[in-house]
C-alpha cells in the first residue's frame, strides 16, 4: 500500500482533491475518518512496520486532522491525537525498536501528569475533558519523541513522512474552496476570518496550510516533484499560500514563513550554491510573494495589511497579539506565586476568579506550561527547548536544515496556538531523527534533473 501510494504522488493528489469536494457531503467525513483510522492499523500489524509504516500513517492523521475536525468527521473531537499517539506506540512495540530509547521523553510525561494532582475545576466543569484538552497535545509530542529519538531514517523516507503529511492537505483546501462564499460578499475586517476558513477555526487552518507551504518550499528545492511537473507544484504552492493569507490568521503563516527562511540558509549552505545564484532566488522569491500579497490585497479591500499590521477595519492601531501578551502576564505572575503550579487546565478558571478581562483558554504553550505545572513546567520546558539543539549541532547543512525548521515550526506554533493539534508536537519529534542515506537521495535528485534536462 505504502509502495503504491508513493509510486503514484500525483494521482493519490487527485483524488485528495476529490476528497475535499466529498468532504461538503454530509454522508462522506464519518466515512473516511472511520478508513483512515483503522486501515492503517492493519498495515502497521501486517507488515510489522519494517518500512515505517507507523510514521508514515501517524504522519497522515496529523496532516487530516484539521480537515476531518472541521467536516466532523472524528467522534470525539481530540480523536487525531489519540490515533497518532495509537499508530506510534503500536510501531515501538509490534516492529523492531529502531531508536535509542530516550529516558528523557518518559520523565517528561510522567511529571505532565504530576499536574493532574492540582487540577481544580468549578463545579459544573468536567475535569476529565479539562484535563484531556490541556494535556493530549503534549503527550503526542512526548509519545512521538520516544519514537523519533535518534531514530535513523534515511532522507527519502524522510520525504515521504512530509508527502503523506501533505496529503490530506491537499483536501482540506479544495474544501476551504467549496465552503467559502464569494469573496464579493465577504466583509474583510481586522481580524481572522471563519468565513474564509471553512466556519472552522483560523488559527488551526492557517497553521496547517502553513506546514502545507513548507513541504510543498521543500519538495520544490529539492527537485522531488510532486506530479511531475514543477510548474503545477509551484501553483500548489501559490494557491495554499493565497488560502492561508485569506484566513487572516496569521501565526501559521509567519511561522511558515521563518522557518522556509531559515530550510533555504541550510540548504543553500549544503548544496554550496553561489552568491549570485543565491540572490537569483531571493529575487525571485521575493517577486513570488509580493505577486501573492499584493492580489490578495487587492480582493480584500486593504484590510489583509491592517490584519498583518494589528489595525481594526477603520485602521486604528490595535493590540498586536490580540490579549495573548496580557494572558502571558498573568500566566508569569501565577508561576512565580505558585511554585508547584496551579493545576492542568486551572488558567482560565483562576482568570475568571480574579475577574481578568480575558479569561479565554491560553494560546501560549509555553506560558500555559509554566503556569500549570509551576518549577516542574519551567524544567520540562528548558529540556524541550535544548535536546533537539544537540541534534542540530551534530548534523551536516542538509540534516540541519530540517531539523532547525521542524524545530521553529513546534516553538513558533505553541506560541501562538498552544498545542491545539498533534501538528506541533509531531513536528517538534521530527527535529530528533537521525536522517541518513543523504547521498541515495542526492542522485535520484541528479537523475531528476538530467530528464527534466532531455524533456525539454
Amino acid at each position: 500500500m505504502i509502495k503504491l501510494i508513493l509510486q503514484n504522488k500525483l494521482v493519490f493528489i487527485l483524488i485528495h482533491l476529490a476528497f475535499g469536494y466529498l468532504g461538503t457531503f454530509s454522508f462522506f467525513p464519518k466515512i473516511f475518518g472511520f478508513v483512515i483510522i483503522l486501515t492503517p492499523i492493519y498495515f502497521i500489524f501486517n507488515s510489522k512496520n519494517e518500512n515505517e509504516e507507523a510514521l508514515l500513517f501517524a504522519a497522515y492523521i496529523v496532516g487530516a486532522e484539521v480537515y476531518i475536525r472541521m467536516t466532523s468527521g472524528f467522534i470525539f473531537y481530540e480523536t487525531g491525537k489519540y490515533i497518532v499517539i495509537l499508530y506510534l506506540l503500536l510501531g515501538m512495540f509490534i516492529g523492531k525498536f529502531k531508536q535509542i530509547f530516550s529516558i528523557q521523553y518518559v520523565f517528561y510525561i510522567l511529571l505532565l501528569l504530576l499536574g493532574i494532582v492540582f487540577t481544580k475545576v468549578p463545579e459544573g466543569e468536567s475535569i476529565r475533558k479539562n484535563i484531556i484538552f490541556n494535556l493530549s497535545g503534549p503527550i503526542v509530542l512526548g509519545i512521538s519523541a520516544i519514537y523519533c529519538y535518534q531514530r535513523k531514517v534515511s532522507a527519502q523516507r524522510l520525504m515521504d513522512v512530509l508527502y503523506f503529511i501533505l496529503l490530506p492537505l491537499f483536501s482540506m483546501i479544495i474544501y476551504l474552496y467549496f465552503r467559502t462564499p464569494d469573496l464579493s460578499e465577504i466583509v474583510f475586517g481586522g481580524e481572522a476570518n471563519f468565513k474564509t476558513s471553512g466556519g472552522f477555526g483560523p488559527n488551526q487552518v492557517a497553521t496547517a496550510i502553513g506546514l502545507g507551504m513548507f513541504i510543498l518550499t521543500v519538495y520544490i528545492l529539492s527537485n522531488k516533484q510532486l506530479t511531475g511537473l514543477i510548474y503545477i507544484d509551484a501553483i500548489f504552492l501559490i494557491y495554499f499560500s493565497y488560502r492561508g493569507l485569506l484566513t487572516f490568521s496569521r501565526g501559521g503563516i509567519l511561522t511558515s514563513i521563518i522557518s522556509i527562511a531559515f530550510f533555504v540558509i541550510f540548504f543553500l549552505m549544503y548544496k554550496k550554491i553561489s552568491f549570485v545564484k543565491f540572490f537569483r532566488y531571493l529575487m525571485l522569491a521575493m517577486v513570488f510573494i509580493l505577486s501573492i500579497w499584493i492580489y490578495t490585497l487587492d480582493i480584500t479591500n486593504g484590510m489583509l495589511n491592517n490584519r498583518y499590521t494589528g489595525k481594526n477595519a477603520i485602521g486604528v492601531q490595535k493590540d498586536i497579539t490580540t490579549g495573548r501578551v496580557d494572558i502571558l502576564k498573568i500566566q508569569m505572575s501565577n508561576f512565580l506565586e505558585n511554585p508547584l503550579g496551579i493545576g492542568v487546565g486551572n488558567g482560565k478558571y483562576e482568570r475568571m476568579k480574579k475577574g481578568e478581562a480575558i479569561t479565554a483558554a491560553s494560546h501560549n504553550e509555553v506560558g500555559r506550561l509554566l503556569e500549570e505545572h509551576g518549577y516542574i513546567g519551567f524544567i520540562l520546558l528548558i529540556a524541550l527547548i535544548t535536546i533537539p539543539l544537540f541534534n542540530f549541532l551534530k548534523g551536516n547543512s542538509y540534516q540541519k536544515a530540517f531539523i532547525i525548521a521542524f524545530y521553529l515550526i513546534w516553538f513558533l506554533t505553541i506560541n501562538h496556538s498552544a498545542m491545539r493539534i498533534a501538528l506541533p508536537g509531531f513536528v517538534y519529534a521530527l527535529s530528533l531523527l537521525n536522517i541518513t542515506n543523504i547521498d541515495e537521495l542526492e542522485n535520484t535528485e541528479d537523475e531528476n534533473l538530467m530528464i527534466a534536462d532531455n524533456e525539454y
